[in-house]
């Protein structure tokens, strides 16, 4: 028996020495079975590196970065200090609590000034000087200072507003300014990123990133409305600045957003570009902004409630009529509904007010409607819309 088992052990000396080699070489070459099996396959290539997204990418591709946009656009917004002194006058209240319900009470002496400072932005639009803002930025302001990109601090002269619109163009003496471009405005859809560029509650130049939320939006704050509603912040200071898409080009003033007192977050409006240069481009010619005007306030079409949507009414009804006007003299009545204007169907009433708006005053139009159901048609002659208050509107800056 003892040469068998020193066979045995003999062999398996052998076996587990050779489990060792192959363990080490299949470690240290993994390749080497696979080729003993005739089955050597190559080494796969190495996949290529993705090539980074360029910082200045166009508006669908998702740029890693907007510092290019940033960079072409910042240097033409302006933070703008807008001086008003407000007088009043000192008022002696009475203790006696019959006298001061009868009298509230009695002026004393001399009125009391103070001195008060509006924040807002602006936009260089001209390398001459000329810049937009928004009306309520600079409204009633006595001394209006512009300072620039690069620290410099200018006084500009009112060339004029519009308050139906809430623009403002202003005037600084230099030369070679850094502006953008209104004349080819980019078109703005719904989920286009934009940059609001400006000035919040003083804190300086700061740009907040969002989208397109809607557009031809309408608050009922001004009598014409298109806004571009968007996510990107917009705060106190903001008003007046550029919203600008994902190339740094001008899209939209910025304007207003939603009072705080509604609790909503993430709504803010700017003024396209097409609006903005109109007004700025009659402000510099005339002074003013030249607009025809009927003397109707408008209102949509109210729902009925079997209405479906192919039968759902377009028009612009009369809400409103004001004396001597156009309209008061050519017979038209609250609650008449207007369905042409110059042979021209209405959709809406913010379709009409920009028809009737882009006519020259002394323009002779003719309306077609219905008073209580029965078709009527009247003709009147535009006269220049005056300047109406329409309450208070929504400010930021």
């Amino acid at each position: 028996m003892k040469p068998a088992l020193r066979t045995l052990a003999f062999v398996l000396q052998f076996a587990v020495l050779g489990l060792a080699i192959a363990f080490v070489v299949t470690r240290l070459w993994p390749d080497v079975p696979a080729r003993l099996r005739g089955q050597a396959e190559p080494m796969p290539a190495p996949l290529p590196a993705a090539a980074p997204a360029p910082a200045g990418a166009g508006l669908g591709s998702g740029p890693v970065s907007y510092a290019d946009a940033v960079a072409r656009a910042a240097p033409a917004v302006v933070n703008i200090y807008a001086n008003k002194v407000i007088a009043s006058q000192r008022r002696l209240i009475s203790v006696d609590p019959v006298t001061q319900r009868m009298f509230g009470g009695v002026s004393v002496g001399p009125p009391a000034y103070r001195r008060e400072q509006s924040l807002g932005s602006g936009v260089i639009v001209s390398a001459d000087g000329y810049v937009l803002t928004n009306n309520h930025v600079i409204a009633r302001s006595n001394d209006i200072q512009v300072l620039l990109y690069d620290g410099r601090i200018a006084t500009a002269r009112l060339v004029g507003g519009d308050e139906d619109t809430d623009l403002a163009v202003l005037k600084i003496e230099a030369s070679d300014l850094p502006s953008m471009k209104l004349d080819e405005a980019p078109p703005v859809n719904v989920g286009d990123v934009v940059l609001a560029i400006g000035n919040p509650i003083g804190l300086g130049k700061t740009v907040t990133m969002g989208i397109a939320s809607a557009i031809d939006r309408q608050l009922d704050q001004w009598a014409y409305e298109d806004f571009i509603q968007t996510d990107a912040a917009i705060n106190s200071g903001n008003s007046g600045g550029a919203l600008v898409n994902a190339r740094g080009e001008l899209v939209g003033i910025n304007t207003a957003n939603v009072p705080q007192r509604q609790i909503a977050e993430g709504i803010g409006f700017a003024i396209p570009v097409a609006t903005a240069k109109g007004v700025l481009d009659q402000i510099v010619e005339k002074g003013m902004v030249v607009r025809g005007w009927l003397g109707v306030e408008y209102g949509r079409m109210p729902i009925q409630a079997d209405a479906n949507l192919a039968s759902m009414a377009r028009g612009a009804q009369v809400l409103a009529i004001y004396p001597q006007s156009p309209a008061a003299r050519a017979g038209l009545q609250v609650g008449d509904v207007l369905l042409s204007f110059n042979g021209e169907e209405i959709d809406d009433p913010l379709e009409l007010r920009k028809r009737e708006a882009a006519l020259a005053p002394g323009t002779r139009v003719h309306v077609t409607g219905l008073r209580a159901g029965i078709a009527f048609e009247a003709d009147a002659e535009l006269i220049q819309r005056p300047v109406l208050n329409r309450g208070v509107p929504i400010p930021t800056g």
